[in-house]
């Protein structure tokens, strides 16, 4: 009785394992289905333009979450343009944040245009934050920069030649990129500041204002000598003088005012003189006072004096008489010199 029930029992269990593993065969089947549509008809252009990516590639991007549309995409443009890059290169600069679209761009416009310009460098480029595609843009078509830059507020440069004429003017330079030296290359804002000092040098040693208005081209040969694009992101193909003026008379006017600064100085060293004068004057008019004073407390010592020889018996009477006539013919021949010295008396 129990055996056909047993029998009829693990029948049963076969039939479930059977299905189940079914299942799973159909659900991976799909699944498998489900990618090959998805990657088919990016594979088929892979196979077509000689791109070489496999289908198991694409399903590894799909896993890494990169846009495989997208790398498929520029992979196609660079191969049918004649650039060797590999899927991995693009990958990786796609996962490095970089922009993919435009830096494959700009190595094609490059390769076209006859420049040397390897994947990898334009990735780096990309990578640290430079413009690859403007800069390979202006190494094809070279830009104009002004000098000075009229942004920043000034619309001349001022220089002054060796005849004290001021000169004011503006030059344009035109530039083209230097893709090897993009990366760790000095900006716009190094070439106007280099060119502008080049400039100032160059009507500074001008003899006469006349000499750079007649040939302005002078400036820029002596300019462009100079190399002042070394060390910089761009390479200088011309400077041209796109206007010049004439300024103010600098060389009068620091003249006139050097005159002036010295003519205030004289004036204070005169000032000092004077002041020192009359402090020595005052120094002298209490000299004599104190003199005349020591001279009065003299002369009141003399009636002491002569009182001690009195007592002393040291003078007589008539010494003291002979004295005092002594004393009253000195005060009449003073009287009668007076202080004009014209022998009629001080007092008429």
């Amino acid at each position: 009785m129990l055996a056909p029930f047993f029998a009829q029992n693990n029948v049963d269990k076969t039939q479930i394992w059977i299905f189940i593993v079914a299942g799973i065969a159909l659900l991976i089947f799909l699944f498998m289905l489900i990618l090959f549509f998805s990657f088919v008809r990016l594979y088929i252009q892979c196979l077509l333009t000689g791109a070489k990516i496999g289908m198991f590639d694409l399903v590894g991007m799909k896993l890494r979450n990169v846009d495989y549309a997208m790398i498929v995409r520029q992979k196609i443009a660079m191969v049918q343009s004649g650039v060797k890059v590999t899927t991995e290169d693009l990958e990786s600069h796609f996962l490095s944040r970089g922009n993919v679209p435009k830096t494959a761009t700009a190595v094609i416009a490059a390769f076209k245009a006859g420049m040397d310009l390897p994947w990898r460098t334009a990735a780096a480029i990309d990578l640290a934050g430079r413009d690859i595609l403007d800069a390979v843009r202006t190494s094809v078509n070279p830009k104009v920069i002004d000098c000075p830059d009229a942004a920043k507020g000034r619309a001349f440069l001022d220089a002054v030649c060796r005849n004290g004429i001021q000169l004011r003017c503006k030059a344009r330079v035109t530039v083209r990129t230097k893709l090897e030296r993009l990366v760790g290359g000095a900006t716009e804002e190094t070439i106007i500041a280099r060119v502008g000092e080049g400039i100032v040098k160059a009507i500074g040693s001008a003899e006469d204002h006349k000499q750079v208005l007649a040939n302005p081209n002078l400036i820029s040969q002596t300019v462009l000598h100079n190399a002042l694009d070394s060390q910089t992101a761009f390479e200088i193909v011309s400077i041209d003088i796109a206007d010049i003026e004439v300024g103010e008379n600098i060389g009068a006017k620091l003249a006139a005012d050097q005159a002036a600064a010295d003519l205030r100085v004289a004036q204070a060293e005169a000032e000092k003189r004077r002041a020192a004068a009359v402090a020595r004057e005052q120094e002298m008019t209490a000299d004599v006072q104190e003199n005349r004073a020591k001279v009065v407390l003299a002369e009141a010592e003399i009636p002491q004096a002569i009182a001690q020889a009195f007592r002393e018996g040291k003078m007589g009477v008539m010494d003291y008489y002979n004295m005092k006539n002594l004393q009253a013919d000195t005060n009449m021949r003073a009287s009668i010199a007076g202080p004009g010295g014209d022998g009629q008396g001080g007092n008429r």
